[in-house]
């Protein structure tokens, strides 16, 4: 016949590991949270504790308005052949002004501004694009087309400049 074992309490030692790992997982949680809490004050520290004068100097010259950013969404895309292939600019363009009705007048004219910037960007050489040099008088262009378009349609240019956020080439 088979004898039965006496079934064996289980010592209390087991208990203790889960109760000690508990207590650990506690200490460093709460670690955790108080360097969290000491980076979060330094952090509003650094923002808060600066001289507000000497930030209201950088942001703006003095006399003179702050910038306006006006986002042409959806980014532009243009396809070019170069050297038997098919290639892609995708190119993030916002403009900058400073006239906050100007600004608003431009918006009725969006569809005219795209247009022109789509021509613009579609009869460039592809390779010239590569160079940050190319970029620069890209931008260059685009703000000195826009510029004059505004200067037709409305009598003032209304940009301060064309600002390229996202230039992609593939």
């Amino acid at each position: 016949m088979a004898r039965q074992q006496p079934q064996q309490a289980e010592p209390e030692e087991e208990e203790q590991p889960a109760t000690t790992s508990r207590k650990k997982m506690f200490i460093l949680v709460g670690a955790g949270l108080m360097a969290l809490l000491l980076s979060l004050g330094v952090v509003a520290w650094v923002f808060l504790s600066g001289d507000e004068e000497e930030v209201a100097e950088t942001v703006a010259e003095p006399g003179q308005p702050m910038a306006i950013y006006q986002p042409l969404n959806p980014a532009f895309v243009v396809n070019y052949v170069h050297e038997g292939r098919p290639r892609y600019l995708q190119v993030s363009v916002v403009l900058m002004g400073r006239d906050q009705s100007g600004m608003e007048e431009l918006t009725k004219h969006m569809p005219l501004i795209r247009n022109q910037l789509v021509m613009l960007f579609s009869s460039e050489d592809f390779s010239t694009l590569f160079s940050p040099e190319g970029k620069e008088t890209l931008r260059e262009r685009a703000s000195l087309a826009v510029k004059a378009l505004m200067e037709k349609e409305l009598g003032n240019p209304m940009i301060e400049t064309v600002l390229f956020t996202n230039f992609v080439l593939q």
